[in-house]
């Protein structure tokens, strides 16, 4: 397996996050609430992280991402 596939599995905490991207906290979490920045995964208690092959594909090209929509299931939608 090479470094860069490995890579694209790990998981980044915010600070990491915000010096890949350039982005403040403040920014990162208003552009994933309006769908423009991917989603946050829980890690437990209030610990989320990114996975980092989502925030590479944001980094291809920033102002046209959008988040992928959530499956029916993770809104709530399901029986």
């Amino acid at each position: 397996m090479s470094t860069a596939n490995s890579e694209a599995h790990w998981i980044l905490r915010r600070r990491q996050v915000e010096e890949r991207t350039g982005l403040s906290r403040s920014t990162i979490y208003r552009r994933m609430e309006a769908g423009t920045f991917p989603p946050a995964i829980p890690l437990g208690g209030r610990l989320v992280g990114w996975r980092a092959a989502d925030i590479e594909q944001f980094l291809k090209d920033p102002a046209r991402y959008r988040a992928p929509a959530p499956a029916r299931d993770e809104v709530g939608d399901a029986p």
